[in-house]
């Protein structure tokens, strides 16, 4: 099963990556982190796991995560990525290696300051991999956003394979919104389409909630043809900052 590696599905890109704080030492900065179990829950397939913890130092952000879905299969991966600011541009590439002989990396950014376009591509060895944002592989993204509502980001992009002929895409639309300092809310709307590996062809509608409160946030997202399968998903999680 083939999932893409990239760190920046738009989340990414408009900061999912934790600001670091100061350190006590001039120039320096305290690394932070993020911790992420979530749980999977499939029809017709065995439930899973996934535990998942984020470093963040300054521009820097690296993690490593493990999946497992009873004895049929499991991976380790490894990732690494450096936001840059140039001007009005975000770029963010990244690098990533999995077991099984898993290696991607990607390049997106962000153009813009209060309305701004996202571009992205993405490449991997075609090995087996088990990413866990459910979009196409190898792919480019193509996509909007704006920042002119108060307190709230709002942003629609496509993910779409253009390597392996599937005609696979995702539209994802996006509202963040933050009724105080210390609260988020993220809903992530999505709409699929796309042949499977029998060649045929499903479509479906899902969606993600997540929600920030402190250093806690807790996501539920529904996914229909999960991977481009018959099967349908429920994604559980509960994580922390610290």
């Amino acid at each position: 099963m083939r999932k893409w590696p990239w760190a920046f599905a738009a989340g990414a890109i408009l900061g999912s990556v934790l600001p670091a704080a100061a350190g006590g030492d001039e120039g320096a900065a305290a690394t932070s982190f993020k911790f992420t179990p979530t749980y999977y829950r499939t029809t017709h397939e065995r439930s899973a796991y996934d535990l998942n913890l984020r470093a963040n130092r300054r521009q820097r952000t690296g993690w490593i995560g493990f999946y497992r879905r009873g004895e049929e299969f499991q991976q380790l991966r490894l990732g690494y990525e450096h936001a840059l600011e140039l001007a009005s541009v975000r770029l963010v590439p990244s690098v990533q290696y999995a077991s099984r002989g898993f290696l991607g990396a990607s390049a997106s950014a962000e153009i813009g300051e209060r309305h701004f376009a996202l571009v992205g591509l993405s490449r991997t060895n075609l090995k087996d991999y088990f990413n866990l944002n459910f979009d196409p592989n190898d792919s480019v993204l193509l996509g909007a956003g704006t920042r002119a509502f108060a307190r709230s980001v709002l942003t629609v992009y496509q993910i779409k394979d253009d390597r392996l002929g599937t005609g696979q895409h995702v539209t994802h639309f996006v509202l963040r919104t933050s009724p105080d300092a210390s609260r988020r809310w993220t809903i992530d709307v999505f709409a699929k389409a796309g042949r499977t590996a029998d060649g045929e062809w499903v479509r479906g509608t899902g969606a993600t909630l997540t929600y920030d409160f402190g250093r806690y946030f807790t996501r539920i997202a529904h996914d229909p043809h999960v991977n481009f399968t018959p099967e349908r998903m429920l994604r559980a999680a509960f994580g922390w900052r610290f």
